[in-house]
């Protein structure tokens, strides 16, 4: 498969186009089999070692229950699969972790609430010790509901081969917490998550930041990622911009508008300041992908759940002040089953994003794809 042309108005440095060759993009399937559902890596997390890559997603059994509805059979198991390349992401390898025997101290990961195949460990309170800077460690947090669920999180020091836990997190004073996999490492005993909470209503949901100083042993809120909406603002994506500023991109509803805002944090995740709306609309929704490129530019990625059903990038080299127009690197979906993407940068500087589709010439059944592209590579040209 191949990508359409790419044209792009540079917003944050010029009015030149900007082209991305064909050639310079490519799509792998990481996941797809026939009368199946593949979705939603963003909830699950991505993770690379060198040119080993790392993802998580869910696998359930198609069904098609119309069209503003994720087809996926709920009456049956929503299994919880790790997908794993070790050429950079030309090729995968997926497995179903669950099927080892969910050990409390090896061989086990977090599935969903909706799995009831494999009986889903109860978890504990962490006793810390976590190195969070081991050369081979990954983390990935879930929630049993988005609205007043609770949370927990898994780690692994073997690149996700086995995985310690589940580990609950406490709900920070909220009715209940829905985390998804967004973490910055600080040092071996010190890491943050930006996850969701519910709001005073008892609702999805509000964004916070959180930390353990003392390796996962205790957890407390640094600071509240904004107001709290009338609709939702969910899923963050965060990077590191510099020893003290963070920079987050939130999936945010109001009753019919969706987009997404970028928000900024001068002081370690304490307080939060807008910043801007890299999409002002992202149809019926998407959450973000977010990298800090090599070069010190801000890449994301995101799902455009209308038509054309595609999938998208931004760029910013201010960061995050201003953003390129969309880069489409695909834009053959079926449908609204698409995007929830997470995103990883190669060590030659290539951008891996891993998502959900479902393809035009293929049917509904949605896979798990992935799209490759030199981000160094976009060339500008005259203006149309």
């Amino acid at each position: 498969m191949r990508g359409t042309i790419l044209l792009l108005i540079l917003a944050s440095t010029s009015s030149l186009n900007a082209e991305l060759h064909p050639d310079d993009v490519k799509h792998v399937k990481v996941y797809s089999k026939t009368g199946r559902f593949g979705g939603w890596p963003a909830s699950h997390g991505i993770w690379i070692w060198d040119n080993e890559i790392l993802v998580g997603f869910s696998v359930g059994w198609y069904k098609d229950v119309g069209p503003d509805r994720h087809h996926i059979d709920r009456e049956k198991p929503e299994l919880h699969w790790l997908a794993r390349s070790k050429d950079g992401g030309d090729t995968w390898t997926v497995s179903d972790p669950g099927k080892r025997g969910f050990l409390i101290s090896k061989g086990s990961f977090l599935h969903g609430a909706e799995r009831n195949d494999v009986p889903l460990p109860e978890a504990m309170i962490c006793p810390g010790e976590i190195n969070f800077t081991h050369p081979h460690f990954a983390l990935t947090a879930r929630t049993t509901d988005i609205h007043t669920g609770s949370s927990r999180f898994f780690y692994s020091y073997d690149r996700g081969d086995t995985w310690e836990g589940p580990f609950l997190l406490p709900n920070f004073g909220a009715p209940g917490t829905a985390a998804r996999t967004d973490y910055i490492v600080n040092g071996p005993d010190d890491c943050m998550l930006l996850i969701t909470v519910a709001k005073s209503n008892r609702k999805e949901g509000r964004p916070v930041c959180v930390r353990t100083r003392d390796g996962g042993k205790t957890w407390t809120l640094e600071g509240n990622i904004g107001p709290e909406p009338q609709g939702f603002a969910i899923m963050p994506a965060s990077v590191r911009l510099s020893e003290t500023m963070l920079l987050t991109i939130l999936r945010r509803r109001e009753e019919s508008k969706r987009w997404q805002s970028a928000w900024q944090s001068p002081d370690n995740g304490r307080t939060w300041q807008y910043v801007s709306d890299p999409v002002e609309d992202a149809g019926e929704g998407n959450p973000a992908a977010l990298v800090k490129l090599a070069d010190g530019r801000l890449c994301m990625a995101y799902g455009y759940r209308a038509r054309p059903f595609s999938v998208r990038a931004r760029i910013s080299d201010d960061e995050g002040q201003t953003w390129s127009e969309d880069i489409i690197l695909r834009d053959d979906g079926a449908n609204r089953d698409i995007g929830y993407p997470r995103m990883v940068q190669r060590p030659d500087g290539k951008v891996v994003v891993v998502y959900y589709i479902s393809e035009l010439k293929t049917g509904a059944e949605p896979y798990i794809g992935a799209t490759i592209f030199d981000p160094n590579s976009i060339r500008n040209s005259p203006p149309q």
